[in-house]
């Protein structure tokens, strides 16, 4: 721009746009939150964040091992281990679920937030 600055207008449009995302709890919360990190950190938080699934996964594997060794062999040891690997897939894929529904619900607040206009 070759002019001296933002008409009044635009100043006003400006601070109402700034007024409705600083309206914004989350959005506000995560920009003074938000810090690039060092390179190693960003470049392995998409694997951290995926690292919860990766062992869901393999321990529901493990479990339908288990459960097909108990269920032949009928020892108690591979029973409760069993026992045991599901019932941490099961909170493994309980932590999974909290973590896509509050992902969801936050995404139908930003798209609601978007699509209402002043009244």
């Amino acid at each position: 721009m070759d002019g001296s600055g933002l008409s009044e207008p635009e100043r006003l449009i400006l601070a109402e746009i700034e007024q409705d995302l600083r309206a914004d709890e989350f959005l506000d919360r995560r920009l003074r939150t938000m810090s690039p990190g060092p390179p190693l950190a960003r470049m392995t938080h998409r694997f951290r964040s995926h690292l919860l699934a990766a062992a869901v996964g393999v321990l529901a594997a493990l479990t339908f091992v288990l459960l097909a060794m108990a269920a032949s062999t009928s020892q108690p040891g591979l029973i409760w281990a069993f026992s045991g690997t599901w019932a941490l897939t099961l909170v493994g894929l309980l932590t999974l679920a909290c973590r896509w529904s509050e992902r969801l619900a936050h995404r139908r607040h930003a798209r609601g937030r978007r699509g209402a206009g002043p009244p």
